[in-house]
């Protein structure tokens, strides 16, 4: 009787430890057309402020980031994909008066890894290039 209430909340424990385990896309997919405001409240005080919103498509994929401060907003920062990809091929940032300040664009690798980042000023002059390498030890 012991070796069969054992194996059952072996069993329990084991199902329950998989069945809560993500499927791949779980994650994008309960992101769909999410908005997530972040509130602060500083010590001593019972007035919430907000802090930061995240902005995600139907798709899942983060579209928008906007950052504030006690005057406003701070920094907005806006995602681009090409067609139903989930990488990130255009970054926009902005500053806290809504002017675009830095423009990135990415490659990727077949395996999906970055390949080359570029940085470009909001009149589209390239300013720089990242290159990204992996290695395995």
């Amino acid at each position: 009787m012991k070796k069969h209430l054992i194996l059952l909340v072996a069993l329990c424990l084991l199902g329950g430890t998989l069945w809560a385990q993500d499927k791949p896309g779980a994650k994008r997919e309960r992101k769909k057309n999410l908005v997530v405001k972040e509130w602060n409240t500083k010590a001593g005080s019972s007035t919430p402020y907000l802090d930061n919103i995240v902005t995600y498509d139907e798709l899942g994929r983060k579209t928008e980031e906007i950052e504030y401060a006690s005057y406003g907003q701070k920094k907005r920062v806006t995602y681009e994909y090409e067609g139903s990809s989930t990488k990130c091929s255009r970054q926009v940032e902005y500053d806290d008066k809504n002017h675009a300040v830095r423009v990135k664009k990415f490659e990727y690798n077949e395996d999906g890894t970055r390949k080359a980042q570029y940085n470009y000023s909001p009149k589209g002059k390239l300013e720089s290039t990242k290159t990204f390498e992996y290695s395995y030890k």
